[in-house]
């Protein structure tokens, strides 16, 4: 108690900050460098907050080593579930490095356990202070029951229905482009029924240029946070679309895209897309906006990016550290590359002291039908031929190429098993690019339709991974052929109801694990969980088989094709 009472006087200290009695009510004043983002200035001011409100912003002298003041941090795509963490607990760590508000796709849960699953995440979220944008899911499942098995679906009149609540904020990334492309009657709509209630529509379309990307955008689509080359994203802007810079836990493209900055700074917005607990604790999008700051882009054009733009194109109420706003602004140390967020509040009230909330767990919150299998379910259709295709992963993307050659020491197993209908087959393919010389790793978190998938470098140690997340009925199993670490994820198999702190240790020992077999990957885990999306080309392994991304088909036993 008493550290408590010391920490919480040194951090008002800190904040030059005095109270004052009036009426009955409680004003509060902040003394430093007010950053103003709407006109590109900054003020040596004192802000003064009454019950949550700023009511004035006022110039005075302030000591040179005052903090600086500015909106809070905005991610403009995340799908929480991949923090593994439930939204409260997303909030409270994301709180801890300044961001006040995240755009959520939750159409993880909602392809596990559809409407439910949405408001489930709805309804945990109001319990904390924090500005969620939650959207409708477009594609449950990513495109189609007959490449895919979800737990649920999502049809248009259920998009339509949730896009016409007030706690949902657009249409989630439609990741469905062909079906824009070609006018499917469903996916249309889908974005119809954003733009009858006046919602953003929000994009996913790796790859897509030239006529193909103009028609996307055409079709009412605003958004894109799937670019990974420059001229790519270049193109997206040029169509009129709002480019995403990405760096989450395994698809990093601020090196790629970063040039944009100094090119239409007002049509780019910071993400982290999906995150993993290890690497939300370390940092969220200050470290997207430190790095660019560190790369020399004008500290207002950053800023812009990571606390202006989400919130204009997606209506956020966040205040935005003006007379009248809500008083939702965070207390930085300084503007250089090195700052540290020393303190974040929403309306009015400090948010660093937030205690985890607790979660009670229901059995229906669980949605593992699997039975276990054995490594005769997971040989290889044509287990003696040498040459298959293959998939290639690579760290830091999440598309994969084709490698159409001999098996050998890179190749490994990977299995996709269908967790909804009890008693079906494994589907196996072959990948290169995780280098797990001894060990294997299984999960119920494989995007987007979250089957089981396994990789491994022997069927044994597969099969046994497999069975011992289908007993702890979801979660994430690993080992190194020595010791076995396991993460039970009761809430839909994909997220958990620990504090995030913990979350983090456990998933640590996770990597560390995976890096004792061999593996070489930064982020084997979300890389494992985008192996089985079908919407991120080039090849990749659903429920059921093998999928060409490009071609959209499934890939025939033995086809083969030049490199």
């Amino acid at each position: 108690m008493i550290s408590k009472m010391f920490k919480h006087l040194v951090q008002m200290l800190i904040m030059s900050t005095v109270f004052v009695l009036s009426s009955c009510n409680i004003s509060e004043k902040y003394i430093g460098h007010v950053v103003n983002i709407l006109d590109g200035t900054m003020t040596d001011a004192e802000i003064v907050v009454k019950e949550g409100v700023i009511t004035a912003i006022t110039p005075c002298d302030v000591p040179d080593d005052a903090p600086y003041y500015l909106p809070g941090f905005v991610d403009s795509h995340v799908h929480i579930e991949s923090s593994m963490m439930l939204p409260t607990e997303f909030a409270r760590i994301a709180k801890r490095h300044g961001t006040v508000g995240a755009i959520c796709d939750p159409h993880e849960i909602a392809n596990v356990l559809g409407i439910a699953g949405v408001e489930l995440m709805l309804d945990n979220a109001r319990q904390t202070d924090f500005y969620f944008g939650f959207g409708a899911p477009s594609c449950v499942p990513s495109c189609g029951t007959d490449i895919e098995t979800s737990g649920e679906i999502l049809d248009s009149k259920a998009v339509a229905s949730l896009l016409k609540r007030e706690d949902i904020t657009m249409l989630s990334e439609m990741m469905n482009y062909p079906g824009v492309l070609n006018a499917d009657a469903e996916v249309m709509a889908k974005i119809d029924a954003a733009k009858l209630v006046g919602k953003p529509v929000d994009g996913h379309a790796p790859g897509l240029v030239g006529e193909g990307r103009n028609q996307y955008a055409a079709a009412g689509i605003s958004t894109d946070h799937e670019c990974t080359q420059y001229e790519e994203a270049r193109d997206a802007v040029n169509a009129g679309m709002f480019v995403l810079i990405r760096e989450g836990s395994a698809a990093k493209n601020y090196e790629a895209l970063s040039p944009l900055i100094a090119e239409c700074p007002d049509m780019l917005m910071f993400c982290t897309d999906d995150s993993h607990p290890t690497d939300l604790v370390k940092g969220h999008i200050d470290q997207i906006v430190k790095r660019a700051i560190k790369d020399g882009y004008p500290v207002m054009d950053v800023l812009r990016m990571a606390c202006l733009n989400p919130v204009r194109h997606y209506g956020l109420k966040t205040g935005l550290l003006q007379v009248g706003d809500s008083a939702d602004f965070i207390a930085i140390s300084d503007l250089s590359a090195d700052f540290k967020v020393i303190a974040t509040y929403i309306h009015g009230v400090c948010q660093n002291d937030e205690e985890s909330e607790a979660f009670e767990l229901q059995d229906c919150y669980s949605r593992c039908a699997a039975t276990p299998i054995t490594t005769g379910d997971i040989a290889y259709m044509n287990e003696e031929e040498s040459v298959v295709p293959q998939i290639v992963a690579t760290d830091g993307s999440l598309l994969t190429a084709w490698y159409s050659g001999p098996k050998d020491s890179h190749s490994q197993k990977l299995v996709t098993y269908n967790r909804y209908v009890p008693g079906a087959r494994p589907q196996v393919a072959y990948i290169r690019g995780f280098e797990i010389t001894n060990g294997a790793i299984a999960q119920t978190i494989a995007h987007d339709c979250h089957n089981i998938i396994a990789i491994g470098s022997d069927d044994g140690m597969i099969v046994d991974m497999i069975n011992r997340v289908i007993s702890m009925r979801g979660g994430i199993a690993a080992t190194d052929g020595n010791e076995t670490v396991e993460l039970p994820l009761p809430i839909g198999g994909i997220m958990s109801n620990l504090p995030g702190d913990d979350l983090s240790e456990i998933n640590l020992k996770l990597e560390q694990t995976v890096r004792q077999s061999g593996c070489i990957f930064n982020a084997p885990f979300i890389t494992l969980g985008f192996m089985a999306l079908p919407v991120i080309p080039e090849l990749k392994l659903t429920d059921k088989g093998l999928f060409d991304g490009n071609t959209f088909q499934f890939v025939k036993n033995g086809e083969m094709r030049i490199p």
